[in-house]
């Protein structure tokens, strides 16, 4: 199934990020350290292309390390961008951003030519919590739960320095089939836009691959790494709903629970730092959905033309 989520509220964001970075000197895009490329918004990349970019891989302290030092050299390869990693609960880290975007935009500053700073991202990647930390307030709502910011907030962090706030913004469609797994796991999509149960077993096949240790050792499982990788998903889902206590009736497994437990227990860290893609990965991945993304739009194009006749080739005659 392919997951979508673009409430109306995100089209009058892609609006005003198309009307603000034109006064705009550096765009921040917070990117969630766990799944950096299906988090960063490719119609943002378009809306934002010609300005110095700085890449923030948030909640970096519930990614995994080897894999975060990864996607930071393969986005500081990219031309007129920086990246970085952060907790954005940590406030010395938080001012890293200050310097970054000086750094890639050296001449603003001072009154008369103030930094001007576009920050972005995907709901619930902790953009708010941000936003706190760099000002020592409550300037932003909080919360783990997608869609809570709705309207542009200018936040003065120096006299010089001014911080646009924008909603969290998905983009209207798609095409990376595993990103909006990935999406719908870490909280950033609605909960009415995808079933539980089936986005928790495409991460448990992912984390029975890569990290089937983990899953043994939270969920107190008397299974080796081994043993859980060559399980179905499905008995992954099942065996940790029954370690959980998630029984129904003649002791079925209540598999929507498991799968709440399941999707929560990453979300909040307990599994240990996972990061759910590599730059290779999603390279294949994107070059697979752009393929069928191709094929899509060939027959929408097809089915768009008159139909020639199966004997002579020729369009149907007009009736008219």
């Amino acid at each position: 199934m392919a997951i979508q989520w673009f409430p109306g509220h995100m089209h009058l964001t892609r609006k005003a990020i198309g009307e603000r970075v034109k006064d705009t000197d550096v765009v921040i895009e917070l990117l969630d350290a766990r799944l950096p490329a299906s988090s960063a918004n490719p119609m943002l990349a378009e809306l934002t292309a010609a300005k110095p970019t700085l890449k923030v891989l948030n909640k970096q302290d519930l990614a995994d390390p080897e894999r975060t030092a990864q996607w930071l050299t393969h986005y500081n390869a990219l031309p007129d961008t920086r990246a970085i990693g952060l907790d954005a609960s940590l406030t010395t880290p938080a001012q890293q951003l200050v310097r970054a975007c000086h750094q890639l935009a050296p001449n603003r500053g001072g009154m008369a030519k103030p930094m001007r700073v576009l920050i972005c991202g995907i709901p619930n990647v902790g953009k708010s919590t941000l936003i706190n930390t760099l000002t020592g307030s409550k300037k932003a709502k909080t919360g783990d739960e997608a869609g809570i910011t709705k309207l542009e907030q200018r936040i003065t962090l120096a006299d010089d320095f001014y911080l646009y706030d924008t909603p969290g913004m998905l983009w209207p469609r798609i095409i990376v089939a595993k990103s909006g797994y990935n999406l719908a796991a870490s909280g950033a999509i609605g909960r009415n836009a995808f079933d539980d149960e089936e986005v928790a077993l495409e991460l448990l096949a992912y984390l029975k691959t890569h990290y089937a240790g983990s899953i043994a050792t939270r969920f107190k499982l008397d299974l080796g790494a081994a043993d859980i990788a060559a399980m179905k998903d499905e008995e992954v889902l099942d065996i940790i709903g029954r370690k959980r206590g998630a029984i129904l009736g003649k002791g079925r497994v209540n598999l929507q629970k498991a799968a709440e437990i399941v999707m929560h227990e990453f979300r909040a860290g307990n599994l240990g730092r996972i990061t759910l893609e590599t730059p290779e990965e999603f390279a294949q991945w994107l070059a697979v959905g752009q393929q069928l993304d191709a094929e899509r739009q060939v027959k929408k194009e097809a089915r768009g033309k008159p139909q020639r006749s199966a004997q002579t080739g020729a369009p149907p005659a007009d009736k008219g």
